[in-house]
């Protein structure tokens, strides 16, 4: 893949978010992500024209990078805050951004959103944690920046004080962002590569910027930078199963990799962009927040454009542990014949029916580097998203987490992680339990 020109140079260092001072801020620690009603993020009915170019194309922006998810409280009102991002070391709360003058940002002038949306820096001077991903938005440009600030200064505004941040010493210091930023952050525009084409800057635009995808899809190092060599190959975040427990899940690989999308055509990617589904998935877990509140709001062309950019990524298995042993794996088939084979096949091809499971032979959430979204699956079933449209597949049952146990659960994912070709390493009884 060629690199995008971001001015600053420094790349392998940009978007390196939810750390400071060498701690872990835990990467997309999201907690209670509601999905918006379509009509949520609406402008006030006081806006006056609401075909007004600049407020539509704000609108637009604002979905493409999925403001409203983080914004929102679970049963909260559009954009009002106080959504928790539960960390290592305390909890954040999301901001209000809607124009209430008191709590939101309606005194701000458009100079100082911009700052705060591209540096990550408050009108009083103050550092925002880069939960709020600013280490992405740096790359705006200043005409979305413009129509974002104008649609959020339309919509209803709502007076509502969030709750202070909980956060343990020394990650409590907002000056000692500086410093992080220092050794992490570069501030500078996404700039077009002249070596391809209109489609695929496009869409490196709406993936690497407003849609901030390698901060969920890329593995950390110990202080919480994006590893760049590792780019797109897949990383950790924490959301709800459906018992509505916190666990964690694992984010796969997008690179063009076995264990990745190579299965998938430029096509199938975007139809599941655009709808939330394909031949091989179907959207679940903490992806259902990202199709429903962004990436199906988007046009045909530019889900179009993400997915020819996502399929350029040069293919990179990242981390791929050691298989089970023959014996396990001889096990672990057992198994899975028993528990899952009547829907999924013995093949794991399964079928596009209402009566079979969905296709699990290069499945990328099946080979992830961390098993923990397979296991959630096993565990407590696919946690799937309502979405329109006939179903492409038979529910799966949420039970074997009670049927099953830790053993038997990792001798199965452990089989479906290395059989019919599938990359991916061994589960052990310990993971499993840590997702219990």
């Amino acid at each position: 893949m060629t690199k995008l020109n971001i001015a600053g140079g420094r790349r392998s260092r940009v978007a390196a978010t939810w750390v400071t001072l060498g701690l872990t801020f835990g990467v997309a620690c999201v907690t209670g992500l509601s999905i918006a009603d379509s009509s949520a993020d609406s402008p006030a009915a006081s806006a006056g024209d609401q075909a007004n170019s600049l407020i539509e194309r704000g609108r637009y922006v604002a979905r493409a990078g999925n403001c409203v998810s983080c914004h929102t409280a679970h049963g909260g009102q559009a954009f009002a805050g106080g959504l928790a991002f539960e960390t290592p070391f305390g909890k954040i709360y999301s901001t209000n951004i809607t124009p209430d003058p008191d709590t939101g940002i309606g005194k701000w002038t458009e100079e100082q959103f911009a700052r705060a949306v591209r540096e990550g820096v408050r009108p009083d001077g103050a550092h925002l944690y880069p939960a709020f991903p600013y280490t992405a938005y740096t790359k705006l440009t200043d005409e979305d920046v413009s129509a974002l600030y104008a649609y959020l200064k339309v919509v209803k505004p709502v007076n509502n004080t969030t709750p202070e941040n909980e956060m343990s010493f020394p990650a409590n210091q907002r000056w000692a962002l500086g410093i992080w930023k220092t050794m992490f952050f570069d501030e500078g525009r996404f700039k077009e590569n002249p070596a391809q084409s209109p489609e695929w800057n496009r869409g490196a635009y709406l993936t690497e910027a407003l849609g901030h995808c390698s901060a969920c899809h890329s593995p950390r190092n110990f202080m919480g930078a994006e590893k760049s060599s590792m780019a797109y190959t897949g990383g950790e975040l924490n959301d709800k199963v459906m018992t509505g427990e916190v666990k964690q899940w694992s984010a796969p690989n997008l690179t063009n990799a076995k264990n990745g999308l190579a299965a998938w055509s430029v096509e199938e990617l975007a139809a599941y962009l655009k709808t939330g589904r394909n031949e091989f998935v179907e959207t679940h877990g903490p992806m259902n927040e990202v199709i429903l509140n962004s990436t199906r709001h988007l046009t045909d062309e530019d889900t179009m454009a993400m997915a020819t950019y996502l399929k350029s990524l040069p293919a990179n298995e990242g981390k791929v542990g050691k298989p089970a042993s023959a014996e396990a794996l001889k096990a672990g088939e057992s198994h899975y014949n028993l528990h899952c084979g009547t829907c999924h096949q013995p093949s794991g091809l399964g079928a596009l029916s209402e009566d079979a499971g969905a296709n699990l032979v290069g499945n990328p959430l099946v080979q992830a580097s961390n098993p923990a979204s397979l296991i959630n699956v096993i565990l407590y079933g696919p946690h799937l998203a309502k979405l329109p449209g006939p179903k492409r597949w038979k529910d799966m049952p949420n039970n074997f987490g009670e049927k099953l146990s830790d053993e038997e659960v990792a001798l199965i994912a452990s089989y479906m992680r290395a059989a019919w070709g599938n990359v991916g390493g061994a589960v052990t009884e310990k993971q499993v339990a840590q997702q219990r």
